[in-house]
């Protein structure tokens, strides 16, 4: 009992070590480099979700190029409203 304890206490510390590591890197890449959202219904049709059809599309958005205001004609930009109610 006491070898399975040890078995898993060091997979389980290893996952902590791994969790705490990647937790802050993965947070600060979504938040200044760039993010994945999902494109739904027929607001940006047809370049973005083409058809009728139920499905959606992926998208990556670049926090990099709005920043430097490096937006040109023809881009598809994302706007979130971080006001609270």
């Amino acid at each position: 009992m006491v070898l399975i304890q040890g078995f898993g206490g060091r997979y389980l510390k290893a996952f902590l070590k791994g969790f705490f590591v990647a937790m802050p890197v993965t947070v600060t890449f979504l938040d200044r480099v760039a993010c994945i959202a999902r494109v739904e219904g027929a607001s940006m049709q047809p370049s973005l979700n083409p058809g009728w059809s139920q499905t959606y599309d992926v998208v990556l958005l670049n926090h990099w190029k709005v920043r430097n205001y490096e937006v040109n004609r023809g881009d598809v930009v994302s706007l979130v409203d971080r006001r609270i109610f």
